[in-house]
């Protein structure tokens, strides 16, 4: 019976510091994001549009000249968004 308890320690142990590990280890993706948006100018062109951009007009609006473009600032939005860099916003289909 202390086997089982003294296994289950252990791997919950081994589990705390896997994920301890890996949250170290994906840290930079936060910071790295950040950086990619500057240096697109992102948040320039959104405060410049003086108002809230959809993807397809931020996508517009970028000076890169790429097909998968899209996907690419769709992703990189979310991570901003999910990290607290940027502000996600419904728009209404009325307005």
């Amino acid at each position: 019976m202390d086997m089982v308890n003294v296994n289950g320690e252990h791997a919950n142990e081994l589990l705390q510091a896997q994920a301890h590990v890996w949250n170290h280890v994906l840290r930079f993706v936060n910071s790295m994001s950040l950086k990619c948006a500057i240096d697109l100018g992102i948040p320039d062109i959104i405060q410049n549009h003086g108002k809230p951009m959809t993807i397809a007009e931020l996508n517009a609006a970028l000076p890169m000249q790429n097909s998968t473009k899209a996907i690419s600032i769709y992703r990189l939005m979310r991570i901003l968004v999910h990290s607290g860099f940027f502000a996600h916003q419904k728009l209404d289909d009325d307005a």
